[in-house]
């Protein structure tokens, strides 16, 4: 859909826009490359896109221009008039919720599914993210999530095991996910610019192990990664029933978190099954 739009520094200009950095904002202005993570789940022709934190709109028209209907949620009510006037450039595809991504129900904003698209606040990026992953309902009602992290936590997320990346992260986003690395992005690309790198990240839900609950997966990995280094039949001894399911499984306790596949993990938690 071809639609005429001012570019983004005049319109964050235009509404006094500096990024806030107690909102974790850092704005992307480059049109092309927002085009490029727009394009990343695939054709989005009608489908319904959910994004948290748009601030000025710069992923939220890349969106739109590839034919999604948008719901965004923004918190930062100085934003509103600027989203408000890119939904007039595209009527009835953007709805603009002033609220906080952390209370929202996923079921009201993607009530038949869809897809989560974010250039996501750094400050709340991963919990929204583990909030995503360990949903008890499954298939979840996102069909994939394209979302800007720091590199650091993007690195953790699609993280093997036995490398200095691999975490509780890397373990929740894989069991029953298939999480890809799909874009860095320099530092530079941002207003203004963050210290650090950022890549997006694309993730995309699988079939579910069978016997194994998010709740089980969580408290063992809470676990077994808290104390990093430490034998698992150390780190896992306070949590009831866990060190009866290692020894189940046929894992060594000596072993470390880091070392353990997520298909260990699974057969781990399927023991636990708590």
């Amino acid at each position: 859909m071809s639609v005429k739009l001012p570019p983004l520094r005049e319109v964050i200009a235009r509404h006094g826009l500096a990024a806030s950095k107690a909102l974790g904002q850092n704005f992307l202005l480059d049109g092309q490359l927002l085009d490029r993570i727009a394009a990343i789940p695939g054709n989005l022709t009608g489908e319904q896109v959910y994004e948290v934190g748009p601030g000025p709109g710069g992923l939220t028209r890349a969106l739109l221009r590839a034919g999604a209907h948008v719901t965004a949620v923004e918190r930062d009510h100085r934003c509103l008039p600027a989203l408000a006037e890119l939904g007039e450039a595209f009527p009835g595809k953007l709805s603009v919720i002033e609220d906080d991504a952390l209370t929202i129900d996923l079921a009201r904003i993607l009530p038949e599914g869809g897809h989560i698209a974010s250039n996501l606040p750094y400050n709340v990026g991963t919990a929204l993210l583990v909030d995503w992953l360990t949903g008890v309902e499954w298939p979840p009602r996102w069909r994939s999530l394209t979302l800007m992290f720091q590199r650091e936590v993007a690195d953790r997320i699609v993280a093997t095991p036995g490398t200095s990346a691999y975490g509780r992260l890397s373990v929740l986003a894989q069991w029953r996910t298939t999480a890809r690395l799909a874009l860095p992005v320099h530092r530079s690309a941002f207003t203004p610019p963050p210290k650090v790198m950022s890549a997006v990240v694309h993730i995309v839900p699988k079939d579910a192990p069978t016997g194994v609950t998010p709740s089980a997966m969580e408290k063992l990995t809470g676990a077994a990664f808290g104390q990093r280094r430490k034998m698992l039949r150390q780190s896992l001894k306070p949590l009831s029933g866990a060190l009866d399911a290692l020894e189940s499984c046929g894992i060594n306790g000596e072993r470390r978190a880091e070392t353990l596949s997520v298909e260990e993990f699974v057969a781990l938690a399927r023991a636990f099954g708590a």
